[in-house]
């Protein structure tokens, strides 16, 4: 290394450091519940893992979560078992990396350096709501996903949207975080549970990239198969399947034993036996068909797992990169001049370790170690909200802990008449299923929630991270289209030439039939040459379905949705920390590429990358 090159690096280094210490460094506000209510035995807190009254559900020593909150500030991990006392007549589960906020970071934002608002607060409409949607969620985790379009004829879910759209939040505008809604700022079946983004209320609920593989035409593979090319392997997009009204924790002492803290997928007699699954399957595969399919899903997935799908099925289709370094790809659209000719040729150099698939395989899964950093301070130091089982509790017993507490003001039994349709239908699944007609949440997993707080979803987070990462590589406004028999994203250019060789272009999208066990793709139109120089859209015009192709951008924001979502789907979290936590990974993307384009001093480009609010963030220099 000479001496110029060695100081350029320091220099470099320097203003990345420059860069980071320059960022706005916010407050972090939690909504003031955990001291608001602490007299009432912290019942707005995570107190999972702790010992638990049997009769309120409430944690059953005040000083236990003291030692507890206590262990989180001091930040070192063997507090939690020094200084927290725990019940232990059980095998137990382990608080998940509750000091993992406190680490530094080389790259990117500090962990502390980004925050998330406070979460909705005891007694909130907003709150209510939230609850509301998890609770109908729950109801709704055995019908197909084909129901949740306009049109779907689902009488469970009509239902579902009415109840909703009743509520106080709704009726108010959702001033908060807003939820996707219609032309008539209602909920419907086309719009509900679909997240807050452009693009994630076109077309089928799920994301393409949760179902479709690729097309390898020398094996007779198409991607109706759902099989993504990993190299010389294949990844399988189906899912095994869970029985029908496989749900859990509906009975009180069943729900108690959870909350202590127990594994409950241990055999509590014999430690030789292996771990149960936590959830009951019929031993078969398929598409993902339903929310309980796709609570599946998220339940063991590795946490980058869809985002790194969903790169390898843009790599393997071909979808151009951002328009800002097309020429660095080497997988442009453009021609560059040849001075020995004086024509327009072909590139000659392409990406690869800098802009090419290697580049982008290795950035997208990257940034999710970051994005757990920073939800994890969020979750424990900051936040550290109850999970929504423990909030569907605090309305069972609403009665014993008001007795108790008079400082709770009424607000659970206030909730509880207020989702009193709601919770009446809950109490019925839950004597029909579980022979015990609580307020109790069915969850889908017979441990219910993970052991760590509510807000943010570190689910949420890595998808905001992940997503953001894609949608600054790739081209976003590629349209989906079937050419012949393979399909992907392309871009007007690739289009058009396509058309002119005669292929065949049509949109629509891939949905699932014969309950999960196949993928058909739904044409809704098709493109047409003009003048041998333009690509036409022309829809099929059926009654009722609006077609207009789907967008990479829309594709991409509906799967950070879909997997987010599904986390609620199961029980396990609010929209809330949906919404709040895409935006957090969002910001951590966004810095980590903001520092790395420090690093490229020849070559400038920038890179246009559509945020999950709508507008546009430029990182890079031209």
């Amino acid at each position: 290394m000479t001496d110029e090159r060695k100081l350029t690096a320091q220099r470099v280094r320097q203003d990345a450091t420059d860069l980071a210490a320059r960022r706005d460094h916010p407050l972090h506000q939690a909504n003031g519940d955990e001291q608001r209510y602490e007299s009432a035995h912290y019942p707005m807190s995570f107190t999972k893992g702790l010992a638990h009254d049997v009769t309120t559900g409430l944690v059953e020593r005040s000083g236990d979560f003291k030692a507890f909150r206590s262990a989180i500030d001091n930040g070192f991990a063997e507090d939690f078992t020094r200084q927290v006392a725990v019940p232990r007549d059980e095998p137990r589960r382990q608080w998940e990396a509750p000091t993992a906020g406190t680490v530094y970071e080389l790259q990117g934002p500090d962990p502390q350096a980004v925050t998330i608002p406070p979460a909705p607060a005891l007694c909130s409409d907003e709150l209510t709501f939230e609850m509301a949607e998890v609770y109908e969620l729950a109801l709704l985790r055995d019908v197909p996903f084909n129901a949740f379009v306009a049109g779907g004829g689902s009488a469970a879910l009509t239902g579902a949207t009415t109840r909703l759209n009743s509520l106080a939040y709704a009726q108010e505008g959702f001033n908060s975080r807003p939820r996707t809604t219609n032309s008539s700022d209602q909920l419907d079946a086309q719009t509900v549970f679909r997240g807050s983004s452009p693009g994630v209320d076109r077309g089928p609920y799920l994301s393409q990239f949760m179902l479709i593989g690729n097309a390898s035409p020398s094996e007779g593979i198409t991607p109706e198969q759902g099989f993504i090319n990993f190299g010389a392997q294949r990844i399988d997009q189906r899912v095994l399947e869970a029985k029908q009204h496989d749900d859990y924790m509906m009975r009180w002492a069943e729900w108690h034993r959870v909350q202590q803290g127990y594994d409950v997928r241990s055999d509590r007699f014999d430690p030789c036996k292996p771990q149960t699954a936590g959830q009951a399957f019929t031993g078969e595969r398929r598409f993902i068909h339903t929310p309980r399919d796709l609570a599946t899903y998220v339940h063991v997935d590795a946490l980058y797992q869809a985002y790194l799908n969903a790169c390898l099925l843009l790599l393997g289709n071909g979808t151009p990169f951002d328009p800002g370094f097309d020429r660095l790809s080497g997988g442009g659209e453009g021609l560059l001049h040849d001075p020995a000719s004086g024509q327009k040729v072909a590139l000659n150099a392409g990406g690869f370790a800098l802009w090419g698939g290697p580049h982008v395989l290795s950035l997208v899964t990257e940034v999710a170690t970051r994005g757990l950093k920073a939800v994890r301070y969020q979750k424990f130091n900051n936040h550290l909200r109850l999970r929504p089982e423990a909030l569907a509790a605090r309305i069972e017993k609403a009665q014993e802990i008001e007795t108790r507490f008079p400082e709770a003001c009424g607000c659970f039994s206030g909730m509880a008449r207020a989702l009193g349709e709601t919770v009446a239908l809950i109490r019925d699944h839950n004597q029909t299923l579980a022979g015990e007609a609580t307020a109790l949440l069915p969850m889908a997993f017979a441990e219910g929630s993970p052991m760590h707080p509510a807000y943010g979803a570190g689910h949420a987070t890595v998808a905001g991270a992940c997503v953001t990462i894609l949608k600054a590589f790739f081209n976003t406004s590629a349209l989906f289209v079937k050419i012949n028999d393979a399909a992907g994203f392309y871009s007007k250019q690739h289009i058009i030439a396509r058309l002119k060789c005669g292929d065949s272009v049509e949109a629509g999208a891939y949905q699932v039939t014969d309950c999960g066990k196949r993928l058909e793709f739904k044409r809704c139109g098709s493109f047409q040459l003009n003048d041998e120089k333009y690509a036409t859209f022309k829809p099929d015009g059926q009654a009722n379905q609006p077609c207009s192709p789907l967008t990479l951008e829309g594709e991409l924001n509906k799967l950070a949705a879909n997997i987010s979502i599904g986390r609620n789907m199961a029980g396990v979290h609010y929209f809330s920390d949906y919404y709040d936590s895409l935006r957090l990974g969002e910001e951590i993307a966004l810095g980590i590429l903001e520092e790395q384009a420090l690093c490229y001093k020849t070559d400038p480009f920038v890179l246009s990358v559509p945020t999950f609010d709508g507008t546009v963030r430029r990182i890079g220099q031209r």
